[in-house]
């Protein structure tokens, strides 16, 4: 008996002695996180390009390394209208809406200061690496909740270092947040990357070192020519269309462009060319050199927007050859740019997340060629017109103070003054506006939850619209119209033409898969802090994207 008491009691011993020694590991001392977060915001881009392009992406360039060895959210969309600049950008970054986090365009029109304002204007503050009345009074105080890159800093006790680069100051200066180290943006004026007192009193060397090269003219130098021979370009029109733009001269209306003539005389036609794309990767890498970013375990942020494709796509439409071209280059320069992390920060040592702040409708020139919906509302006209009927009706042209973002701002204090019935106002408007071809539906703000919408458009209007800030009536075109000239395209509607957008991840922790479940760019800040073990951003409604994460 005493023998097999024995037995027993060693096989338990045999069992339990592994489990033991195995719970007692102590756990690890610190929070796993990248040694760099990089932020890729590219101003423009449709998620078809993705696939419309692939067969001609470089095997190592930097799309396909997202799509083959990252993760890519097929369906992401835009939650919330308009689908502008501004807001995207502050959308991605703060998981959040227009309607809390009071970005609601690019500008719009406050009714408590009873002026124009743009999204990142600050009279508080002056330029910085360049000469004063230079566009840098600019910080992101207008922006009323946190970023990504503001709750990493909060999560480190300000020990992270946050830069935000872009050519368009909104795109630089919007998703490095309130407390970033830095932001630069381009001044089309000089040719030099400027800041402002928000940030700092001067330049630090390495910037004013990468300016005094001078890189926008040896660019120049360069001239665009097609990266290949044009006849293989079979994924867009034929070159120079009557409908497409001539932002580099009304002379140049195809390839190959001059641009020679632009050195020492004209620093912002660099914007409409991809050379634009090449000098913000090249003061991206002179930052994190300069700033040591991703160079110790304390998690650094770089946020990078690339502006130009928003130029050339604006001037010549997402079927163009120029757009296609933009977007070749863009993919090697990425490829380099992944290349050049890997050697600096270390491969698997960085987390890259790539998105857009919007995609582009058709050129309308286009569509109607092809016999598609779209064309051009003729706003000018209807504002001219309804200024007519209601002076006609109620004594007054004025009672309309501001035409933004697809709504009507009425002139309340005037209204007050007169005495006159807003709602009689509201309701005339209405009318006029709801029999022309090219408006699907026109509705008072104030009556958004009666108005016979689908949910999605709803919540979309209901998501860009903020009480202290948005207009009276809502405007929305037909599919495929807009507002503009007869040359180019623009962007700010519900459709998924515009609101459409890529959502890739890549590096740290992230293994290659695809989930063509509906995602939101608001889902981008939540599924970073789920990562990175930190809060997600104040105005935060979006959802962490699991698939991501496991």
């Amino acid at each position: 008996m005493r023998l097999f008491l024995a037995t027993i009691c060693f096989l338990l011993f045999c069992f339990v002695a592994p489990a033991q020694t195995k719970t007692s590991t102590a756990p690890s001392s610190t929070v796993s996180r990248p040694k760099l977060v990089v932020g890729i915001v590219i101003d423009q881009m449709r998620w078809d390009y993705l696939y419309r392009y692939y067969d001609r992406f470089a095997a190592d360039g930097g799309f396909k390394r997202f799509l083959n060895q990252g993760f890519t959210c097929e369906n992401t969309m835009i939650p919330y209208v308009p689908t502008v600049t501004a807001c995207g950008h502050t959308c991605i970054y703060t998981g959040s809406v227009p309607a809390i986090h009071g970005i609601v365009g690019n500008g719009w029109y406050d009714p408590l200061k009873q002026r124009s304002v743009y999204c990142t204007e600050d009279t508080s503050v002056t330029t910085v690496g360049a000469a004063a009345g230079a566009p840098g009074a600019m910080s992101p105080k207008n922006m009323q909740v946190t970023t990504i890159c503001d709750e990493l800093n909060l999560a480190t006790n300000f020990r992270s270092k946050v830069i935000g680069i872009a050519v368009k100051d909104r795109g630089g200066i919007l998703p490095a947040g309130h407390s970033a180290n830095a932001a630069y943006w381009y001044d089309s004026r000089n040719g030099n990357w400027i800041t402002s007192t928000y940030y700092m009193k001067e330049l630090p060397k390495w910037a004013q070192d990468f300016n005094a090269q001078k890189l926008v003219d040896k660019y120049y130098g360069m001239g665009w020519n097609t990266l290949y021979p044009i006849n293989s370009y079979v994924q867009s029109t034929a070159d120079e269309k009557s409908y497409e733009g001539t932002p580099l001269g009304s002379e140049q209306k195809g390839f190959p462009y001059d641009l020679k003539k632009f050195a020492n005389t004209n620093y912002g036609a660099v914007c409409s060319t991809p050379y634009g794309n090449a000098m913000t990767i090249e003061m991206a890498k002179a930052a994190l050199i300069g700033e040591q970013l991703g160079a110790d375990n304390i998690t650094d942020m770089l946020a990078i927007s690339f502006s130009s494709p928003d130029y050339i796509g604006h001037a010549f439409g997402p079927n163009s050859v120029e757009q296609e071209d933009d977007y070749l280059r863009l993919d090697k320069d990425l490829g380099s740019f992944f290349n050049f992390l890997d050697a600096k920060v270390g491969k698997g040592q960085y987390l890259v997340f790539l998105s857009a702040d919007h995609a582009v409708a058709h050129v309308p020139g286009f569509s109607k060629e092809y016999k598609l919906p779209g064309g051009l509302a003729p706003s000018g006209r209807w504002m001219q017109d309804l200024g007519k009927i209601l002076n006609d009706k109620f004594g007054s042209p004025k009672l309309i103070i501001g035409n933004y973002n697809h709504q009507l701002y009425l002139n309340h204090p005037l209204i007050d003054s007169l005495k006159l019935d807003e709602a009689a106002i509201k309701k005339t408007i209405i009318q006029y506006l709801s029999r022309q071809p090219e408006v699907g539906q026109v509705f008072d703000l104030d009556k958004l939850m009666e108005v016979p919408l689908t949910a999605k458009l709803r919540d979309m209007v209901a998501n860009g619209y903020n009480q202290h800030l948005s207009g009276d009536i809502e405007v929305m075109l037909q599919s495929g119209y807009m507002e503009g000239s007869a040359t180019g395209t623009t962007h700010s509607a519900w459709n998924p033409y515009d609101a459409h957008i890529p959502l890739l991840f890549y590096g740290w922790h992230v293994a290659p898969g695809k989930t063509n479940r509906e995602t939101y760019m608001t889902d981008i800040a939540p599924t970073l802090a789920a990562l990175l073990r930190i809060q997600m951003p104040s105005g935060c409604v979006g959802t962490v994207i699991e698939e991501v994460i496991k």
